[in-house]
Order: structure tokens, then sequence, then C-alpha cells
């Protein structure tokens, strides 16, 4: 038997590039869903990959200057956190107190206690655990 060659193929993005405008929706839906969690400044900044307070100050006054790679998907990661939520839950609140409740499957743990470890990761697993339980596998 002859091995065959491999066709090379040219990868291609897997996931689309957020836009500028895009990432200034996102830090806006940010701030508001940080509100609805009711989050402290402090495990705001530590979602968003150590921001500084002072620009998290500034992004709750509506200026955001210029996002990074990074945060934009670290904002995606939550959008598809709080996606994951409203699906499970259909009364928001619930879905917002579950982030904060400890959970065995967590060990005791609570997802956001797993989520302010501070890495990408960390809300990509979460996110990942939230798609698997509403069944988008």
């Amino acid at each position: 038997m002859q091995l065959q060659p491999i066709i090379a193929t040219r990868a291609g993005l897997e996931t689309p590039l957020i836009t500028d405008e895009e990432a200034g929706a996102l830090a806006r839906a940010t701030v508001n869903l940080f509100k609805a969690w009711q989050l402290t400044d402090a495990e705001a900044c530590t979602l968003l990959g150590d921001l500084s307070a002072r620009t998290f100050a500034r992004w709750k006054e509506g200026n955001f200057g210029r996002i990074d790679r990074d945060l934009r998907m670290r904002m995606a990661h939550l959008m598809g956190i709080h996606k994951g939520l409203r699906y499970l839950f259909r009364d928001p609140a619930r879905g917002y107190e579950w982030l904060r409740r400890p959970n065995e499957t967590f060990g005791g743990a609570s997802a956001l206690s797993l989520m302010l470890r501070g890495e990408m990761s960390d809300l990509a697993d979460m996110r990942r655990y939230l798609d698997a339980e509403r069944g988008a596998w």
C-alpha cells in the first residue's frame, strides 16, 4: 500500500473579529449586566481581566476608549454566560442568584467565585458548562 499525500488546506478564522463598534456595544451591555448581577467594582474589574478601577469608573460613565482583543473576548464570554443563564432560568433573578449560590458541581464553590479566579479560561469554561446544561451540544 502506497501512502497518499495530504492536501494542505488554508486555515480560516474560526471566530469572527469583534469590530470596534461591536466592542463598544459589548462594553455598554457588560456594564448593564454587572449592575444586574450586583457585582462590586472590584469583582467587575477582575472579570474584565484586572481592568483598573479608574477605567471601569469611566466605563460606567459611558467612556470606553480603546478595547483590546483580550477584553473583547472576555466580554463575549460574559454575554454567552448571561445568555446561558437566561435560557436556563425563566426568571432572570434566579439566574443571577445562581451565580453566587454554592454549587455541588463546582465542589461547593459558586459559579461567580470560579469566574473570579480571573483567567479567560475560567469564563470560557463557565460558558461551556452552561451551554452543555441547556443542551447546546
